[in-house]
């Protein structure tokens, strides 16, 4: 062994204590690494940078863009009540769906922002089924790894493996080439997670959330009674009249809070003004002042039809339009004067729908009622409105947004050019028409072409610690490489096991990549294991092809304890799991999922 393998062996293991002691962070681990590697002698500091280079590096941060962007147009919300909707409150259906929801979405996008999304879904979904969030957290969790089987993108082991062929002169892998392996492997996870549920914590309950939901609110200023949705129909005599014309609420005492107009892609959400004309079939959501008003009367009067008014309607993520809780702080404008005459909607677009003075709701408060310090409102507007009062507060203090804020997708009206843009890249990337980085950096221009995410909020979807994680420990494998380590691992595994048949080699290498992956990331292990592999391949005069595919598919089988990857940690809370959860049930399907990939190896990817 040379001085420089030792040296670099030695920042090898340091850097392995470290992920495993999680002190400092990965990536300032993988910084300290870049920077040490010149002191070895074995690369110059041009080469250590090399990793910010890589094609890998920018595609993965690009993805990362276009994963926001299915964020901020609902399309991953979407999902999530569909499969509420459609399993129809079955367990089975539902864990199944779920985990095929997971799976695809994480197959174009990051498995940890994936999960993310799902977290608050399922604590919902598990609410309304009545069942234990522990149930369908793992199951998330596991289809979201398993998605990292199942294309090119899926996650950064599958492309540092990839970029590791085509630094060796070689054809990389195509987008689909892994699907055949993923597809059995989720399947069998499904039935797996179906006969195992029953042990996933099941009394654990959900988590009880310190912000309350829109009906709550509503509940609390007393205006269950005093809301409703009506839909204009052929024939009412509105249709086509000014609201400044009818004035409803001097006439009726009634005042329109919102508009809902149907476009043919969707709904408009219209502030009403004096100089709005109403439709046939726009929707109005209703404030009622008077305590005796006959709605019912009046809204045969009017040829209006009833529409529901539960919290899913004030909840979808293409809702506009929320409210929020704020207070008259002493000092402020507001004190002595009535909405109406602060010109709140005007001003601040906002509307005041239920006011706390003292321990209970003010009864029969409108837009005349004179307000006081220290009154709670509730206000209903759009969301962006709402959020702005955090940096406005002279005349408003903000206390409260509701839970289902966390869920508004502010660019809800653009999914369907987000989904098209999703498909683009991807279909370039399948048929290899562009280079992947190409495709993934032109689906990042659209997406801000189509208004869907800006540039700040581009850099802020970007998961930095991640892409210098990657780009830090890239120059590894050149380093183990140019100092004789590779050579080293190969020919001690041959060494060992050269006799064996080759799917017994291939058994220990993906054992070994499975354990390292326990310790420290698999994009990490991915960039260690990757060229021992190609070595071990070159060694017993092999394709490589079926050893890196080796290494790539056990980097992706995280699934026995929650330090292996952020998506065990961010379902390990709120499924109320414990260290040896993971253990009992990742361990025998690590077992399975091991078996599949050994035998359709050297089937798909001939030796």
């Amino acid at each position: 062994m040379t001085l420089e393998l030792a040296m670099v062996l030695g920042l090898l293991v340091l850097a392995l204590v470290l992920f495993a002691r999680g002190r400092p962070r990965m990536d300032a681990v993988a910084l300290l690494v870049m920077v040490a590697l010149p002191f070895t002698g074995v690369l110059s500091m041009s080469e250590a940078l090399s990793g910010f280079s890589d094609s890998s590096v920018v595609l993965i941060a690009a993805l990362f863009v276009i994963g926001e962007g299915l964020v901020r147009t609902g399309v991953a919300q979407w999902m999530g009540d569909q499969i509420t909707t459609r399993a129809g409150g079955r367990e089975g259906l539902l864990l199944v769906l779920l985990m095929l929801a997971a799976a695809l979405l994480s197959a174009f996008m990051s498995s940890t922002g994936v999960v993310a999304i799902f977290v608050p879904i399922v604590l919902g979904i598990a609410r309304r089924a009545g069942i234990g969030p522990g149930r369908l957290m793992m199951p998330l969790s596991m289809a979201a790894l398993i998605s990292g089987m199942l294309t090119l993108v899926a996650t950064p082991p599958n492309m540092v493996i990839h970029a590791e062929l085509v630094r060796r002169g070689l054809e990389g892998f195509s987008f689909f080439a892994f699907l055949p392996f993923g597809l059995p492997v989720l399947v069998l996870a499904m039935l797996y997670m179906l006969a195992t549920r029953r042990f996933l914590a099941p009394e654990a309950p959900p988590p009880v959330s310190e912000r309350r939901h829109m009906a709550e609110m509503i509940d609390s200023y007393g205006l269950r009674g005093r809301l409703s949705r009506l839909q204009i129909t052929p024939g009412s005599d509105l249709i086509g009249h000014q609201l400044g014309e009818l004035d409803l609420r001097g006439r009726d005492g009634v005042t329109i809070l919102t508009i809902e107009r149907p476009r043919r892609w969707g709904t408009e959400m219209l502030r009403p003004t004096r100089e709005t004309v109403l439709q046939s079939s726009d929707i109005l959501l209703l404030g009622v002042i008077g305590e005796s008003f006959d709605l019912e009367g009046w809204r045969r009067d009017r040829k209006l039809q009833m529409r529901s008014l539960g919290a899913e309607d004030l909840t979808r993520p293409d809702r506009e339009v929320g409210i929020a809780e704020a207070m008259v702080p002493p000092g402020s404008q507001l004190a002595g004067r009535s909405p109406a005459e602060a010109r709140l909607r005007t001003r601040r677009e906002l509307t005041v729908i239920g006011l706390r003075r003292g321990s209970g709701p003010l009864e029969g408060a409108g837009a005349d009622t004179k307000l006081r310090a220290g009154d709670t409102l509730l206000l209903l507007g759009r969301w962006p409105a709402l959020r702005r009062m955090s940096e406005d507060r002279s005349d408003l203090l903000p206390l409260d947004l509701p839970e289902e804020a966390d869920a508004v997708a502010p660019e809800h009206r653009r999914a369907p050019l987000a989904v098209a843009v999703l498909l683009a890249v991807v279909l370039a990337m399948a048929t290899g028409a562009l280079p992947n980085a190409q495709a993934a950096l032109l689906g990042c221009l659209a997406m801000g072409a189509f208004r869907i995410i800006g540039m700040d909020g581009a850099y802020r979807a970007i998961n930095w610690q991640t892409l210098v994680l990657i780009a830090g420990m890239m120059p590894f494998a050149t380093a183990l490489e140019r100092a004789g380590g590779v050579d080293l691992a190969a020919e001690a595994v041959l060494g060992l096991m050269g006799e064996m048949p080759p799917r017994a080699i291939l058994s220990a290498l993906f054992l070994a990549t499975t354990l390292l992956s326990l310790f420290i990331s698999n994009t990490a292990t991915a960039v260690l294991m990757g060229p021992v592999a190609m070595a071990v391949a070159d060694g017993l005069g092999a394709s490589p092809y079926p050893f890196a595919m080796c290494v790539a598919l056990a980097a992706s089988t995280a699934f026995m304890t929650p330090v292996s990857s952020p998506v065990n940690l961010l379902v390990m809370v709120p499924g109320g799991y414990k260290f040896t959860d993971f253990l009992r049930i990742g361990a025998p399907f690590t077992l399975v999922t091991m078996a599949v990939c050994i035998t359709l190896l050297p089937i798909l990817l001939p030796l």
